[in-house]
């Protein structure tokens, strides 16, 4: 279990928020690469699940993750609240997402 809690929930069930330390956020860039783009294409006109989008996006998650757990750290929180997924297309080849939400100090009830 990591040492930074996370809820997509406004608060934390069993814990008092004594501190909000603000927004923080997690941040991941990541060109795609020709043979995913051509794979994507290609779903595009027989249907199915375009795989090397879904394991980059899911990795993507993941590290934005990550980061987001840092950047609470550095806070000095021990808990994240309302985290939230954003993601968005740059130039048509590289995929951004962010995680973010609220940086808190709770302690358990």
């Amino acid at each position: 279990m990591s040492d930074i809690l996370i809820s997509t929930m406004n608060d934390l069930p069993g814990y008092d928020v004594v501190e909000v330390h603000g927004e923080v956020f997690g941040l991941v860039v990541r060109a795609r690469n020709a043979f995913s783009n051509i794979g994507a294409s290609l779903r595009t006109v027989v249907g199915g699940e375009a795989k090397g989008y879904t394991s980059l996006l899911a990795d993507s998650r993941n590290q934005a993750v990550d980061r987001l757990r840092d950047a609470a750290r550095e806070h000095g929180a021990n808990a994240i609240l309302a985290m939230r997924f954003d993601c968005n297309e740059i130039a048509g080849m590289m995929s951004e997402v962010a995680a973010y939400g609220t940086a808190v100090t709770v302690h358990k009830r």
